[in-house]
């Protein structure tokens, strides 16, 4: 009877232990599922990115690289169709110099020639020259200027020298016209040239003398705001 005592005894323990170890687990799991359920359902912080901006379309870059070379701000603008109408323009003066340059070079040295040959014949009366000093003094003019006088060679250097001149001057102004294109150009790249505009042509009937008419109609836009990025 007395084993039998202990074993009830024994077994009566042990299911209480058993008992209260269950109770324990279950309010540590109550405990713990929360905080566990609360980190997996969180929202993951995610890296903010700003799209890259547009850079700004400027101006005055525009006008110094049309400064440095023709053709650059047109470049910059996105304006390639004026590149043949740039070059071109500037490519008359150019043209026009060299060609008057070189005549001025040539009547220049055929009256300077043609006035010292002259000077040397009324000087030398009594000893005219002769065959070697004519060919000396008048052989290197041009075969078209050979049988010029000197008041005409000494006319036709002061046109093409006037001419050469000019031409300088046209090509300065064409290249100062292509500056200040590239330069406007640039600045109506940020205007608003959209059918949306402020002022538009409408038709209008007159309600009083019953007459079409034309009307101006403004229309003032709200201001937009964009957002900002700020890390």
């Amino acid at each position: 009877m007395k084993r039998y005592r202990l074993l009830i005894l024994f077994l009566a323990i042990t299911t209480c232990l058993t008992v209260s170890a269950q109770k324990t687990d279950s309010v540590s799991a109550n405990r713990i599922a929360p905080d566990t359920t609360i980190k997996k359902n969180s929202p993951k912080k995610e890296p903010n990115f700003t799209a890259p901006t547009k850079a700004k379309h400027d101006p005055r870059v525009a006008t110094r690289r049309a400064l440095m070379f023709p053709g650059l701000g047109q470049i910059y603008n996105k304006e390639y169709w004026k590149l043949p109408i740039v070059y071109g323009a500037l490519s008359i003066p150019t043209i026009t110099f060299f060609y008057n340059n070189t005549w001025y070079k040539r009547t220049k040295y055929a009256y300077e020639a043609k006035f010292a040959f002259s000077a040397m014949f009324d000087t030398a009366v009594l000893h005219p020259p002769n065959a070697a000093d004519t060919a000396n003094y008048l052989g290197g003019i041009h075969p078209t200027l050979k049988n010029l006088s000197a008041g005409s060679l000494q006319s036709y250097r002061n046109e093409f020298r006037r001419d050469r001149d000019y031409s300088v001057l046209w090509f300065l102004i064409v290249w100062g016209l292509q500056v200040a294109d590239a330069t406007v150009f640039a600045h109506l790249q940020q205007f608003d040239v959209s059918d949306n505009l402020s002022m538009q042509v409408k038709p209008h009937i007159n309600p009083v003398t019953k007459n079409n008419e034309l009307k101006l109609a403004f229309s003032f836009k709200q201001p937009t705001h964009r957002m900002i990025n700020v890390k």
